[in-house]
């Protein structure tokens, strides 16, 4: 049987699609974009046409597919928008669905992910929920810009500390979960990278491996917004999203560090050090 891969173009599941196939199994990547997903993974998989808010799209999805790893969509808000997908799961009678949920999630109630591991669990569905911490594609991506225009770390992010993850390594530890679906049935994993560092040390990190002097710059949550809204163009909506999950690391719920990813996979998990030397074009 195969495994079904949701959002296999984004920052994990192409991990999770890479790692799965390392380990002899055969995928199948759904998505919108079917050239996108042709061009990126070339035939090693099977490629199918999926959309969240299509129910007619579901049933040529889960086709001879046992296994599922599932990835809220970042444009779908509410919880109930992956309800429907999730009902299709159990009546076909999958046997493990890996959620990429949220570090903590368990007690915080308002993030959506909290609502679909709960309904994950109330339909009886086997589960393997994934748990990460903030991704350090998140540094190297979206907030990059100020590194590379401004030599500024622009998060609001106060002085607390984040043990942030490798998006890489989730793929590693979620490929785990669903190559051994028996050994994972419920549970549920909080993966860390191996340090939580606070954005000095993030700062210091990156002017170490740049060779540019980097510096923190601590914006407060209204500088942040404006900045993001209106010189950065980005959605109000998307922009308060980060706002929330700033205001909620600020409370210290980003900093626990764990040895899930090293007891599911053996590895130690890759440092913000060796990330930043792996992805330097990044800041550049």
């Amino acid at each position: 049987m195969k495994i079904l891969v949701t959002g296999a173009s984004g920052n994990v599941g192409r991990y999770v699609t890479e790692e799965l196939l390392n380990k002899g199994e055969q995928v199948v990547v759904a998505g919108i974009d079917i050239d996108k997903l042709n061009e990126m993974f070339k035939g090693r998989v099977d490629v199918v046409h999926f959309d969240f808010t299509k129910n007619d799209t579901f049933n040529g999805a889960l086709q001879g597919v046992d296994r599922v790893f599932l990835m809220r969509p970042p444009h779908l808000g509410k919880p109930e928008d992956l309800y429907p997908f999730i009902d299709a799961m159990k009546s076909s009678n999958i046997k493990l669905v890996s959620f990429l949920s949220l570090m903590g999630v368990e007690n915080n109630t308002i993030p959506p992910h909290h609502k679909i591991e709960k309904y994950i669990e109330g339909l009886g569905i086997p589960y393997a929920h994934v748990r990460p911490g903030f991704f350090m594609q998140n540094v190297s991506g979206i907030h990059s810009v100020e590194i590379k225009e401004m030599n500024k770390i622009f998060i609001p992010a106060g002085n607390s500390k984040t043990s942030f993850i490798d998006a890489a390594d989730i793929g590693l530890a979620t490929a785990t979960l669903l190559h051994d679906a028996e050994s994972y049935k419920n549970t549920a994993h909080t993966i860390t990278g191996p340090e939580a560092l606070d954005y000095y040390q993030i700062a210091s990190i990156l002017s170490k491996v740049t060779g540019r002097q980097i510096t923190y710059a601590k914006p407060g949550f209204l500088k942040y917004r404006k900045h993001y809204i209106k010189n950065r163009g980005l959605d109000k909506g998307y922009v308060n999203v980060t706002v929330a999950l700033y205001f909620m690391t600020r409370m210290g719920t980003a900093k626990e560090v764990t040895t899930d990813f090293f007891n599911l996979t053996g590895r130690e998990p890759r440092s913000f050090e060796e990330f930043a030397k792996g992805n330097l074009i990044r800041f550049i």
